[in-house]
């Protein structure tokens, strides 16, 4: 079925929202699975009664119902159009928005509606397309929710889209709230979803950046402020050892020699106790870890790698590999327009340089899956 114009509707509002919102959400997926229904394609009301799962198919903890929830809309998403897609979170909406914070970005939410008529040629052809997946990958932080469960539901109840697919741009303000910028309505092509978020970013991006600037600023007063202190505190002790140089008498330099000897001694033996316990400890640390990691080295982890072109590969490792094994692997593809780049994991965000090279997949969370993002240093918006 292909859309009208008619079909098309552009909300453009600023509208706001308190946080508590998300608060609200969260708690109601924690109260219980009742969100976790099978209807598809309408809405429901958040005070009605829910259908409860089978007791077999009821997960046995409330981890198992949040990392399931976390993960539905990705699940559902690339079981009907693939891993070619934008780069959303596996994260509840609040902690999204604290991520779109953090990186100084607006949050791009897509609700999605999988049996409705509009779905499948929005989310092939336009959400799914190149040109719209580099674009939201370097300009937003995605998050999308499922229109029939959990934070997706009560995002429709919140916004109250009249048709779907429903996409918003979000970002925070000032106080306890967050501002609805651009709420999209029916399907679009990927070069007007491109030029609609392009005019957005241009005419709230003045307002959004200037509080970056500010923040930026501050920074830098601080680390000048502090490289003022320590450039004073330098002069002050010179000075004083000037001064301690002209207050010793002759006659009394054998004594200081003496106390300085005597202080030099006590100081080696301490030091040299020091450097013993150090090594001890360190020999009971390699211990326990080789124990550990005898029992960790059969154990693999799939690691998803997303690159900015939009090109995915899989490949599995130990949870006992560095993190310079997926450097070395993404080195090995010999893929062109690779330079410098950091991973960027998918949840929790995390990046991923020189300095966690040594890390194992197990200490960086990456186990027993993780997704990571490829991303060129110099490519984030300022």
């Amino acid at each position: 079925m292909r859309p009208t114009g008619r079909d098309r509707r552009i909300v453009r509002r600023m509208a706001n929202f308190p946080r508590s919102i998300m608060e609200g959400i969260s708690r109601a997926m924690e109260d219980g699975i009742g969100f976790i229904g099978r209807g598809r394609g309408r809405r429901r009301n958040q005070h009605a009664n829910f259908p409860v799962q089978p007791q077999e198919h009821v997960p046995q903890s409330l981890d198992q119902v949040v990392v399931q929830e976390e993960w539905s809309f990705l699940e559902s998403f690339e079981q009907q159009y693939g891993t070619k897609h934008p780069f959303f979170y596996a994260c509840r909406l609040g902690e999204a928005m604290k991520l779109a914070e953090q990186d100084h970005k607006f949050l791009f939410m897509f609700l999605h509606s999988p049996d409705h008529p509009f779905a499948n040629v929005f989310c092939k052809e336009t959400l799914c397309s190149e040109p719209v997946i580099q674009f939201l990958d370097v300009n937003f932080v995605c998050w999308g929710g499922l229109a029939y469960r959990g934070e997706g539901l009560q995002m429709v109840a919140t916004l109250s889209p009249d048709t779907f697919p429903c996409c918003a741009v979000i970002a925070p303000t000032p106080g306890e709230s967050i501002a609805v910028l651009q709420q999209l309505e029916g399907p679009l092509s990927p070069a007007e979803l491109v030029a609609i978020l392009q005019r957005t970013l241009e005419e709230q991006g003045v307002a959004f950046g200037s509080a970056k600037a500010k923040q930026e600023e501050k920074i830098r007063a601080d680390r000048r402020l502090r490289e003022e202190q320590d450039a004073a505190y330098l002069a002050a002790l010179q000075i004083d050892k000037e001064k301690d140089k002209l207050n010793n008498l002759p006659s009394k330099e054998g004594v200081q020699k003496q106390v300085e000897a005597h202080s030099t001694k006590n100081y080696g033996k301490l030091m040299n106790n020091s450097m013993n316990v150090t090594k001890q400890n360190s020999r009971v640390n390699e211990s326990t870890k080789g124990v550990a990691s005898k029992g960790m080295e059969s154990q693999p982890t799939q690691i998803l790698i997303r690159f900015p072109n939009g090109e995915r590969r899989e490949h599995s490792f130990l949870c006992t590999d560095k993190i310079q094994s997926i450097f070395s692997y993404i080195d090995s593809l010999g893929l062109p327009g690779i330079g410098n780049y950091r991973l960027i994991s998918n949840f929790p965000r995390r990046a991923y340089g020189v300095d966690q090279m040594r890390m194992t997949l197990k200490e960086a969370a990456m186990y027993p899956k993780a997704s990571v993002f490829v991303e060129p240093l110099g490519a984030r918006v300022p």
